[in-house]
């Protein structure tokens, strides 16, 4: 089959494909006489392996690898257990930096008049020096409005 083919058979773009290639992801797949590139079913299969570790985050540095460990038959499971069991890793410490940001954003937006006046947390919280010590933008808030 054709790039075209290939590309919607596996989900994956002509452009990406091409790219795949270029970067050795992929090994250069035959030509016709015209230049054509020409993909098997087992390319296909490559491609379609590749988009579903995209889908599941994996790196291209990881997903080659994954392609290597593919292809092994002598590879042992545990190898892809490991691998697998470290980006699992990963992103559980993404999710964690992820709803910290989540959190601090909330705080910020729950304490926001969200009206017509100047005063905004969010946008103080955004300026806060980070150098400084922490003080929340509703203990300012609550101080100035003490001293009023």
């Amino acid at each position: 089959m054709n790039i075209g083919e290939a590309a919607t058979a596996s989900g994956i773009s002509p452009k990406m494909i091409r790219y795949y290639e270029s970067i050795g992801l992929i090994r250069p797949v035959q030509r016709t006489a015209a230049g054509y590139r020409v993909y098997d079913y087992h390319e296909v299969q490559t491609l379609g392996f590749i988009k579903r570790s995209r889908e599941l985050g994996f790196s291209l540095e990881r997903i080659r690898t994954l392609l290597g460990l593919w292809e092994d038959t002598a590879r042992q499971s545990a190898d892809v257990k490991k691998l697998a069991r470290k980006h699992i890793d990963e992103l559980d410490e993404d999710i964690r930096k992820l709803q910290s940001i989540r959190d601090q954003l909330q705080h910020l937006v729950e304490h926001c008049h969200g009206d017509n006046r100047p005063d905004c947390p969010i946008i103080d919280g955004l300026a806060a020096d980070k150098k400084t010590p922490d003080v929340h933008v509703c203990d300012r808030q609550a101080v100035g409005s003490a001293e009023q």
